[in-house]
Parts: C-alpha cells; structure tokens; sequence
C-alpha cells in the first residue's frame, strides 16, 4: 500500500550506523526527508546518499533532517557511513516492517524477472508528522535535485 500526502507518517524506532537507536518521534518538530534505498554500498545507492550528503547543509539551512533506510544490518551502514562520509542518520529495517509500512518494498521487475526487493522512495515528513511527499520508483542520480525542485528550494 502506498502512502499518500497528508496521512500520518507510520512511526517508527530503528538502530542507527552506530548503534544508537533513532525514532521519528525523536524528530517532532522537524521536517523529515526519509529515504528508502536497496543496498548500501551498492553504485545506485552510493550515488543517491552521497548526493544527499553533498546537499546536507543547504537542506538542513532549509529545516530538513535527512535520514536514509534500508535493509542492511546496522554493521554494514557503518562501513557505508564511514567509506563514503556519509553525515547523516542511516538506520537498518532488516525485518522490513517500516520499509513496508510506508510502502517501499514489494514487487519489483528487473530485466524481465519479477523479485520483492526495497522501492526506491522518499517520503518528506513535516514537523507534526504528517506526510507532504511520497515518491517512489525515484531515480538514484539526480533525485536529490527534483527532490530540491519540488520542495522549492533551488
């Protein structure tokens, strides 16, 4: 099920890159850029993170957190983070519970085979917890810069 602009964000507590657990009640009172990838590490999601993390000072200047999900244990975000200098929160659903929550993983198609895998998305979250955006099947290269478009801040 996808969600849709002005519905409650599903909530959610997950562990972090370093271990710490991170929720989205802790960031009440913020704008929330959340954003679902498959892989860490993988080029695709490397592209996306580090364009984010390139755009972290304008988004954060505009009121934006940025925080990235994915499948991958919290061992693995932490050589992603670490490699790639990545700046903000990455939290692990390895169960996929929020992934499928807000509607980010299911059936996918790649060269003719049909598989469940994570749905590329971004949900943009405003400070009282309700959903503004919700897009998926986003391109991994030059999200960051619709994503800027579309909030009006280029």
């Amino acid at each position: 099920m996808r969600l849709e602009p002005g519905t409650k964000a599903p909530a959610w507590t997950l562990p972090t890159a370093d271990g710490t657990k991170l929720s989205l009640a802790d960031l009440r009172g913020k704008k929330v850029i959340l954003y679902a990838y498959p892989a860490a590490m993988t080029p695709g999601c490397t592209k996306q993170a580090c364009d984010f993390r390139d755009s972290l000072a304008s988004l954060t200047a505009s009121g934006y957190a940025v925080i990235g999900i994915s499948p991958d244990t919290p061992a693995k975000l932490a050589k992603f983070t670490e490699r790639d200098a990545i700046t903000f929160p990455l939290v692990s659903d390895e169960d996929k519970t929020v992934l499928n929550a807000y509607g980010a993983f299911g059936e996918k198609q790649n060269y003719g085979k049909t598989y469940m895998g994570v749905i590329r998305s971004t949900f943009v979250i405003d400070e009282k917890g309700v959903l503004t955006h919700a897009f998926y099947n986003v391109k991994a290269t030059g999200h960051v810069a619709k994503l800027r478009r579309d909030l009006g801040l280029d």
